[in-house]
């Protein structure tokens, strides 16, 4: 598993079917070591804290697999540079059906926790011009990974991911994707909600369920 991009982005205003819409979604890949520090990047930010970064949003992982199967799908895009996703990290390797729920990974000299996948919102409408992206990114199934910074430290492209803490569970980050998504039974949502290193608002929608 290898990092293949770091991408940062600040908010920014435009204006979107006559909305004034801010958003930090617009990243572009960084050269060279850059400081991931307890809640994001340096260079990096949030446009909106109430649903956005935080401890359990640190830094977005995006895997180029899937830049690969949605080229299939919007075959009129065209251009697909790091970051077109608004993650933090594109990676190579590093699948959210494989990452569990609570495993450490040494980036660089940063250790990263893996602990949610990314529910979609209205500013990847935004990024892709297209009313109905988030839906269709919902759709497929590829959330991506949120990671919670164990140790801060430098992270750059060409770094290796390294598992350095198997999570003692077999929940995916996948998993709890698609128990956000659908009726489950309750054995599984307390197997989830057991989970020590489910974020406080993924438990809470879970709980609902």
């Amino acid at each position: 598993m290898q990092l293949l991009s770091v991408n940062v982005g600040r908010p920014q205003t435009l204006n979107w079917h006559d909305r004034a819409i801010t958003t930090a979604i617009f990243k572009q890949p960084v050269a060279g070591p850059v400081a991931l520090a307890a809640l994001n990047l340096v260079g990096d930010a949030q446009a909106d804290l109430r649903v956005h970064g935080g401890p359990d949003k640190a830094v977005y992982a995006y895997d180029a697999t899937h830049y690969a199967a949605w080229r299939a799908l919007l075959p009129a895009w065209a251009d697909w540079a790091p970051g077109l996703f608004g993650e933090n990290l594109t990676t190579d390797g590093l699948l959210e059906t494989a990452v569990r729920v609570g495993d450490v990974f040494g980036l660089g000299t940063a250790r990263l926790r893996a602990v949610q996948p990314r529910q979609p919102c209205h500013k990847l409408n935004v990024r892709f011009d297209d009313a109905g992206m988030a839906a269709r990114f919902a759709q497929v199934g590829r959330p991506g990974i949120y990671f919670r910074v164990e140790t801060p430290g430098l992270v750059q492209a060409g770094d290796a991911l390294t598992l350095l803490e198997a999570a003692a569970t077999t929940i995916t980050i996948q998993d709890i994707s698609q128990l956000l998504a659908r009726t489950v039974e309750a054995s599984q949502l307390a197997e989830a909600l057991a989970l020590p290193h489910l974020p406080a608002e993924v438990r809470r929608q879970l709980s609902g369920r």
